[in-house]
């Protein structure tokens, strides 16, 4: 009896420490890819070797190929199964919004690359707690109140002080990074809208699929995904097409470009599938400052100072501040459900973090 016991305790706990080092390992590989990503991006934008300056291209590059990735896995290959849950309804007043705000911050994001460092692009974007909750507030999602009126007055102070410690500050680079904050706090604002007042529930790889199919793949024959392909197809044609003439096409770096956004876009399903919701914030902290330290290392337009890492440090401490209060918002949120399932006898299940 006590071999039996004694053995399946040993089993449980190679069980853990299996599932632990499974989840390290996509913790680990989310930061590297995303790493990899930001400053892939930034190399094929801004290096003679490439000379590639056209971020609204390389954007919609990036999503026709992950939609026709998504397709092949999804329609042909049936690698993968996409949950049924999306109506025209949802499409137009959800999903289009979701989808061109995610297109504009992308596009936005990497047009901030060609003027301002990778460095002070992340530092500028500490300040994307504060444009969610000002957004949130105007929506009547999030309500005001003391404490997050000091959280927030930290984040803009840190951003501020990083701000004036910025030896090359370029103010066009600005505004553009600006705009993207403020077109991923939109994005965010209507996810959140989409699932708790409209009730949609999906998987991470079926919510890849429809915001990514939706996007740009011309299979499905709908307004939301025409509209949302000329998004990105008509600004391109006018802004960036005309000037693509004299350039030499380098296929491999752009596809191997790419596929790297695609494993980024697994990498996070994945995190998010395996780990919670506070696993993931302090990820992406982590991810913060090593490209943050590494841009100084790999570009020479990065110049960090004492003044730069001090409200970059201070900023970092608002957005954890920020994070541990939305985390207690959502654990008193879950509360009450969790407390009628339990006196009906049925048992509750952890909240999903698939959206």
């Amino acid at each position: 009896m006590r071999k039996a016991i004694s053995s399946s305790m040993a089993n449980h706990i190679r069980s853990s420490s299996g599932k632990e080092m499974l989840t390290y390992s996509y913790l680990l590989i989310y930061i590297a890819l995303s790493s990899t990503q930001i400053f892939f991006n930034k190399w094929v934008l801004s290096s003679k070797e490439i000379n590639f300056p056209y971020p609204l291209g390389l954007t919609l590059l990036h999503m026709v190929f992950s939609s026709v990735l998504c397709f092949v896995l999804t329609k042909l290959t049936k690698i993968m199964e996409v949950e049924k849950g999306m109506t025209f309804e949802i499409y137009t007043t959800s999903v289009f919004p979701i989808g061109a705000m995610f297109a504009v911050t992308l596009w936005l994001g990497n047009t901030a690359y060609l003027y301002i460092s990778v460095s002070f692009a992340q530092m500028l974007k500490a300040i994307m707690p504060v444009a969610v909750f000002i957004l949130g507030v105007a929506a009547g999602l999030e309500a005001m109140s003391c404490g997050m009126l000091l959280i927030m007055s930290v984040i803009s102070f840190g951003v501020l002080v990083a701000s004036y410690g910025e030896i090359n500050i370029n103010w066009i680079g600005v505004v553009y990074q600006m705009g993207g904050v403020v077109g991923e706090a939109l994005r965010l604002i209507f996810m959140e809208i989409l699932v708790k007042r409209k009730g949609v529930k999906l998987n991470p790889i079926s919510m890849m699929f429809y915001f990514r199919e939706f996007h740009f793949c011309p299979c499905e024959q709908n307004l939301g995904s025409l509209c949302s392909a000329v998004c990105l197809f008509v600004p391109w044609i006018f802004l960036e097409m005309p000037r693509m003439e004299s350039w030499t096409l380098q296929p491999f770096v752009l596809t191997l470009n790419s596929l790297c956004t695609f494993a980024l876009n697994l990498s996070v399903f994945l995190v998010i599938q395996h780990t919670s919701a506070l696993t993931i914030r302090v990820a992406g902290v982590v991810k913060d400052w090593v490209v943050v330290l590494l841009s100084a290392i790999l570009f020479a337009d990065t110049k960090l100072s004492m003044v730069n890492l001090l409200g970059y440090a201070i900023a970092i401490a608002g957005v954890a501040a920020y994070n541990n209060y939305k985390l207690k918002k959502e654990a008193c949120e879950e509360s009450p459900e969790s407390y009628k399932l339990s006196t009906t006898g049925t048992a509750s299940s952890p909240k999903s973090y698939s959206v």
